[in-house]
């Protein structure tokens, strides 16, 4: 179907027939100083005259300008046919840390070692994939949080922003409260029975200006359900001059504040200790079941604007192929 965004635009199509009316009138009843060299060189320029064809032609090409530019002005764009939306599923926000901590080498996977972020990454890109049906967002995390990726049904992006995402860019530090303030704000406009927030982080609350659990009772009273992930090992082989030790590479996480986190707003609290505990874990949040939504249809839209003003474009090189014809006659 096509339609104009302005469409009103098209109410200015009698101007240049008005112009000409109040010209010819002005004209009628002003004192002009007639000079017979200009009726000479009229006769020179066949566009001028008002009775032959190349006069009618300079017409037709000034008409079909002007209505082809005011077609361009007013936007016409041609609207497809609805693509149904999934109508089942969660509005699913996910915060990931990615402070400086999560460049821990504690994790394994197929015999060799990474980093916390490369572990998570691997394994929320598959849980990605898994949520057909779901709008899912991606919030970023460290000093301060930043939304990476809205409410959406592309999960393709989703993946892509989350796999360029890198340890530092959002600072140093881990504001947790702060990342859940940010994910109520985002969840607000959703209906309030899909609001679910999935938040894995290595540390404790170290920045923001909200506390976590001030946020956590903010998201409880908007009926935002919270699911906390700890990661990190908890046994890690160090060596030194002195040999080899055993420390605790998670000794920074708070296992206690998530998991009142995820008490107070109906979610649960998960320990992933590596790459397979994480990866049960998503599969277990995989079960959330799907909560109906109203349906929704998307219409695809395109512009055709340049059409019209291409066609205008062409007639202008027209007169002025014209009017050059005239010129050398």
């Amino acid at each position: 179907m096509l339609t104009f965004e302005w469409p009103w635009l098209f109410i200015l199509l009698p101007v240049p027939i008005i112009y000409r009316v109040l010209r010819s009138r002005a004209e009628a009843t002003t004192p002009a100083l007639k000079v017979p060299v200009y009726s000479a060189l009229s006769r020179n320029v066949p566009v001028q005259k008002s009775g032959g064809g190349w006069y009618w032609l300079a017409l037709a090409l000034l008409v079909a300008t002007w209505i082809a530019l005011l077609t361009a002005a007013a936007r016409p764009t041609w609207v497809g046919d609805p693509i149904a939306i999934p109508s089942t599923g969660r509005d699913l926000l996910m915060a990931v840390d990615i402070s400086g901590s999560m460049q821990e080498t504690d994790m394994q996977i197929g015999g060799n070692t990474i980093d916390r972020l490369t572990a998570v990454k691997q394994v929320v890109g598959e849980f990605v994939e898994r949520r057909q049906g779901d709008r899912m967002g991606l919030i970023l995390f460290g000093t301060r949080p930043y939304l990476q990726t809205p409410l959406t049904f592309d999960r393709r992006t989703l993946n892509v922003l989350l796999d360029e995402a890198q340890i530092g860019f959002a600072g140093d530090r881990t504001a947790i409260g702060d990342a859940i303030g940010l994910a109520v704000k985002r969840l607000q406009p959703r209906p309030k029975s899909h609001r679910v927030l999935i938040l894995l982080t290595d540390g404790a609350n170290s920045a923001g200006r909200v506390k976590p659990l001030e946020a956590a009772d903010i998201a409880a009273r908007e009926n935002i359900v919270i699911h906390t992930i700890g990661i990190g090992a908890e046994v890690k082989l160090e060596r030194s001059l002195f040999g080899t030790r055993r420390i605790n590479p998670s000794s920074d996480l708070d296992e206690a504040t998530l998991t009142v986190i995820a008490e107070k707003t109906g979610g649960q609290y998960f320990r992933a200790r590596n790459p397979e505990e994480l990866e049960a874990i998503y599969r277990r949040l995989d079960q959330l079941e799907p909560v109906a939504q109203e349906a929704e249809t998307l219409r695809p839209t395109k512009a055709l604007f340049y059409w019209p003003l291409g066609f205008a474009l062409l007639c202008s090189f027209a007169m002025a192929a014209l009017t050059n014809r005239g010129d050398n006659r």
